[in-house]
């Protein structure tokens, strides 16, 4: 049985109140992703895939179709499917190791164990000199860390992370994604992971998954052995990109053949409305 299924998820968003004007956003998506996973959802700005993560956390509901973990049906938000945002969701005015005990008091942690598991989600993630700083004398990259550390401590099961290191500058993200490869593989969590870059989907990833423009639909999917040379530049990672730029749905732009600003595809479309 698969952790994460969306059996046949179509999702709209109405325009009015009668509910006669909609939004198709995803329309007839089917997904499978087992336990210890670390999938890739990729795809043109606008095609649903911050969307699909939201229906996974349960924070939203589809318009059709079922969403399930462990063979249930999402009702809601769970602990066990844990989120990071592009946004360092941490409370300012508490330190880091407290953010963290925080989270450990909804669990019903006994107190005194929140700090001692805390600290070693901390060390986890290589924040071990850090815990009493508050989020505002900490880097982008450390807030992140934080946020990680945070799921680690929760012991959440499911990783659902929506381009949490898109902010970052590039030497910053790449050793992010690095630390969190060997993360995954310490700690065997499925994670999925929304990223609008294909090089980070190939370094990071266990298995593509592209949405088309929207309404999002599945158009593609590639499996990677996890135990490959991520290196960007070798043959086979060179020739998985140029594989999956030559499926990337074109942006909005060059489908109305006019001059596209975003040459790289790789990044957001600024053409695109989001």
């Amino acid at each position: 049985m698969s952790q994460l299924v969306l059996d046949h998820i179509y999702k709209a968003y109405y325009s009015n109140r009668r509910m006669s004007e909609a939004r198709v956003v995803l329309e007839d998506v089917n997904m499978y992703i087992e336990q210890g996973e670390f999938v890739c959802l990729i795809g043109p700005s606008g095609c649903g895939k911050t969307t699909m993560l939201n229906l996974l956390a349960g924070f939203e509901k589809p318009t059709k179709g079922t969403v399930s973990f462990n063979g249930e049906t999402v009702k809601g938000p769970s602990r066990e499917r844990g989120v990071v945002f592009q946004e360092y969701s941490l409370f300012p005015w508490m330190s880091t190791v407290d953010n963290i005990i925080l989270a450990l008091e909804c669990k019903r942690i006994p107190e005194k164990e929140r700090r001692g598991i805390a600290e070693e989600a901390l060390d986890n993630v290589g924040l071990s000199d850090f815990y009493d700083y508050r989020p505002n004398t900490l880097s982008g990259g450390m807030k992140q860390r934080a946020a990680i550390a945070r799921l680690l401590a929760m012991d959440s099961d499911v990783f659902l992370m929506d381009e949490p290191f898109s902010a970052l500058d590039e030497q910053t993200r790449r050793k992010l994604d690095e630390d969190l490869i060997e993360l995954w593989k310490d700690k065997r969590k499925t994670i999925v992971f929304v990223t609008h870059s294909i090089d980070e989907a190939i370094l990071v990833s266990s298995r593509i998954i592209m949405l088309s423009d929207t309404p999002g639909k599945v158009i593609g999917e590639w499996k990677l052995d996890a135990d490959r040379d991520r290196t960007l530049t070798v043959p086979e990672n060179l020739r998985l990109k140029k594989e999956i730029l030559d499926r990337m749905p074109k942006c909005a732009c060059e489908s109305r053949e006019e001059e596209c600003s975003c040459k790289n595809r790789e990044q957001r479309c600024s053409c695109r409305k989001e």
